[in-house]
C-alpha cells in the first residue's frame, strides 16, 4: 500500500496547505537572497575604489528587510503549521472513530482494544504531522537546494560540480542508517498498542485485581511492557540523533573541501573573494536541505508503518449501508429462522439447519448449555453477524431486504454484561431515544421497577452512576437497561440472562413486575434459571451442536 492512498483522508485541509507551501517558498526566497547581498558587501568593502559607506549602508538595510520579512513569514508559517496539523490529527481522528462505529462487532471481537485506541492517539498523530512539518517542506527544500546549486553554477563551475559529486555520500548515509528507523517504528507502534491494551484490561478487571491481591504482579507487567517500549524509543531515537547529524557532519567536511578549492582559484585570480563568499554560503544552504532530507527520509520511515495501518483499517469492511433500502415496518413480532447456518472463523459450526418459529406476542425461554447457540440466534437476528446459510424473517420480510437501522429499531436487547455510560441516569436511559421528554424517560424507569431506587440517589435522576454504573448494584444496573430499552418500544424483546444480577427475591419481584411489560411483545428469554423459564409460553432447548432443529 502506498502512502499517497491515505492523502485522501487530509484533502479538507488542500487550501491552508497551499497556503504553507507558498510560505515555505517564499521563505527559500529569502534565504536565496540573502548569500548574494553577502558577496555584494564583500564587493563593496574591497572595492579598490574605497569603501562606498552609502552603498554599504544600502545593502545593510536591503539585508535587514529580508530577515525581517524572513522572521515574519516563519512566525506565520509556524504557527499555521501547527494549528492545521491539530485540525488533521482532529479530522483523522474523526475519521477513524466513523469509521470504528460502523465496523462489525466480530472486527472487535478479533483484536485488543489497543490497537483501535493506538488508531486514534499515536497513528492519526504521526500522519498529521508529517503531512504539515514534513511532507509540506519537501518543495522548498528541494527548490533552496537547486537554487544554490543553479547560482553556484553560475558563479563557478568547477566548485558547483564538485559539490554535486559530493552527494552520493550523503545520500548513501541516509539510506545506510535510516533503513533501520522503519522496522523500529513498526515494532514501537505494535508495543504501544500492547501497552494500552494491557491498561484497558486491567481498568475493566480493576475489582478481579484487588479480590486477588494481584496489584504487584499487574503492575510487574505492566513495567514489563512499558521497558519494552522504553528501549525501543530509545533505540529509535538513537537512529534519528544519528542520521541527522551525521549528514551534517559530511556536508561540513565537504564544505571545507569547497573552502579550500576556493581559496586555490581566488590565489589563482580565477574568482574574486566576493565570489567566493558567495560561493561558501550557497554551499552552506545547500547542506541545510540536505540534512532536512535526511530527516524527511527518517520522518518518511516512520510514518509508512501508521500509513499502512490505517490503510488496513479503512480498508475494512464495515457494515452495510443499505439507507436505500426500504425500512422494516414496525414489525407484529413473527420471527422465523429458516435453515439457518453459522460458524465462528477457524471453528466448528455454532448452527447448523436450524428451524425456530416465533409467533407474533409469545414469549419463548430458550435453554441450553454454554457455547450452544443461544446468543448468537439474537446476534443473527440484530444482524451482528451473518449467517452463512438460510433465512431470517420478520412478520416473512427477509431482515437482509431492509434498513440495517430499521431491523435493530425493531428489537430491543437487555444483555447480561450491562453496559452504561459514565453520565446520569436519565442520559443512560434516554440513550436510545434522544428526543425522548423527562415524563418519558420517568414513564419507563416506572415500569421497568427503576424510579424507586432512583428517587433514592443523592441527585435522583441526575446522579452521575460512573464508569459502567459502577456506582450501582447490579441488580439496578439491569433494571436502568431494561428501562434503556423499554423507552425504545420495541415490538421484539431479548431478555439475554436479565435476572443474573439479581438475588432469588430480586428475581421473583423481577419476573413478576415484567409480566405485564411481556404483553403483546414477542419476547426471547435466554435464561438458565426457572424463575425466567416460568414467564414464557414455551420453551426452546437448543439441541446438540449436530441435530439443530428446534421445536
Amino acid at each position: 500500500m502506498k502512502f499517497i492512498h491515505l492523502l485522501q483522508y487530509v484533502t479538507p485541509q488542500r487550501a491552508t496547505l497551499l497556503l504553507i507551501l507558498v510560505l515555505l517558498l517564499a521563505g527559500s526566497l529569502t534565504s536565496l537572497a540573502q548569500p548574494w547581498i553577502a558577496g555584494q558587501m564583500v564587493a563593496a568593502i574591497m572595492d579598490d575604489s574605497g569603501i562606498d559607506l552609502e552603498a554599504i549602508q544600502m545593502i545593510l538595510l536591503l539585508w535587514m528587510i529580508l530577515m525581517v520579512v524572513n522572521s515574519a513569514i516563519s512566525v506565520f508559517r509556524s504557527y499555521l503549521v501547527g494549528a492545521t496539523g491539530a485540525r488533521m490529527a482532529s479530522s483523522m481522528r474523526k475519521r477513524v472513530y466513523e469509521h470504528m462505529q460502523v465496523l462489525p462487532i466480530s472486527y472487535f471481537h478479533a483484536r485488543p482494544a489497543g490497537e483501535s485506541l493506538s488508531l486514534l492517539s499515536n497513528d492519526a498523530a504521526v500522519i498529521s504531522n508529517f503531512v504539515t512539518s514534513t511532507l509540506v517542506a519537501l518543495l522548498p527544500l528541494l527548490l533552496t537546494f537547486f537554487g544554490a546549486l543553479f547560482i553556484m553554477l553560475r558563479i563557478d563551475l568547477q566548485i558547483a560540480l564538485v559539490a554535486v559529486l559530493l552527494l552520493p555520500a550523503y545520500f548513501i548515509a541516509m539510506k545506510l542508517i535510516g533503513r533501520k528507523i522503519r522496522p523500529l517504528a513498526t515494532e514501537w507502534m505494535h508495543a504501544w498498542s500492547r501497552i494500552i491494551s494491557l491498561v484497558e484490561e486491567n481498568l475493566g478487571l480493576l475489582p478481579v485485581i484487588k479480590s486477588f491481591g494481584r496489584e504487584g504482579l499487574e503492575a510487574e507487567r505492566f513495567a514489563e511492557r512499558n521497558t519494552e517500549l522504553l528501549s525501543l524509543s530509545r533505540r529509535q531515537i538513537l537512529v534519528q540523533s544519528v542520521l541527522s547529524p551525521t549528514v551534517g557532519l559530511l556536508a561540513g567536511v565537504g564544505l571545507l573541501l569547497l573552502f579550500w578549492l576556493g581559496i586555490k582559484r581566488v590565489v589563482a585570480g580565477e574568482i574574486t573573494p566576493a565570489e567566493l563568499v558567495s560561493l561558501l554560503l550557497y554551499a552552506r544552504l545547500m547542506s541545510g536541505p540536505i540534512s532536512g532530507l535526511a530527516n524527511v527520509y527518517s520522518q518518511v520511515q516512520r510514518t509508512r508503518g501508521a500509513a499502512e495501518r490505517l490503510l488496513v483499517f479503512f480498508a475494512e469492511q464495515g457494515e452495510p449501508f443499505d439507507a436505500a433500502l426500504p425500512p422494516l415496518p414496525r414489525a407484529g413480532g413473527h420471527i422465523l429462522f429458516e435453515d439457518v447456518c453459522f460458524s465462528y472463523p477457524g471453528r466448528e459450526p455454532v448452527l447448523r439447519n436450524t428451524n425456530l418459529e416465533i409467533k407474533a406476542g409469545e414469549t419463548i425461554a430458550l435453554t441450553g448449555a454454554n457455547g450452544s447457540g443461544k446468543s448468537t440466534l439474537v446476534h443473527l437476528l440484530m444482524r451482528f453477524v451473518k449467517p452463512d446459510s438460510g433465512r431470517i424473517t420478520i412478520d416473512g420480510k427477509d431482515i437482509n431486504e431492509h434498513s440495517l437501522e430499521s431491523v435493530r429499531n425493531s428489537i430491543g436487547l437487555v444483555a447480561q454484561h450491562t453496559l452504561l455510560l459514565n453520565s446520569s441516569v436519565a442520559d443512560n436511559i434516554a440513550y436510545g431515544r434522544f428526543d425522548a421528554s423527562e415524563e418519558d424517560i420517568r414513564q419507563a424507569a416506572r415500569v421497568s421497577g427503576a424510579d424507586e431506587f432512583i428517587m433514592l440517589l443523592p441527585e435522583g435522576y441526575d446522579t452521575t452512576i460512573g464508569d459502567q454504573g459502577v456506582r450501582l448494584s447490579g441488580g439496578q444496573r439491569q433494571r436502568l437497561s431494561l428501562a434503556r430499552t423499554l423507552l425504545k418500544d420495541p415490538p421484539i424483546l431479548v431478555l439475554d440472562e436479565a435476572t443474573a444480577m439479581f438475588d432469588p427475591q430480586g428475581e421473583l419481584e423481577f419476573i413478576k413486575e415484567c409480566r405485564a411489560l411481556l404483553e403483546e411483545r414477542t419476547v426471547i428469554l435466554i435464561t438458565h434459571r426457572p424463575a425466567g423459564v416460568a414467564l414464557a409460553d414455551r420453551v426452546v432447548k437448543m439441541k446438540d451442536l449436530h441435530a439443530r432443529v428446534l421445536q
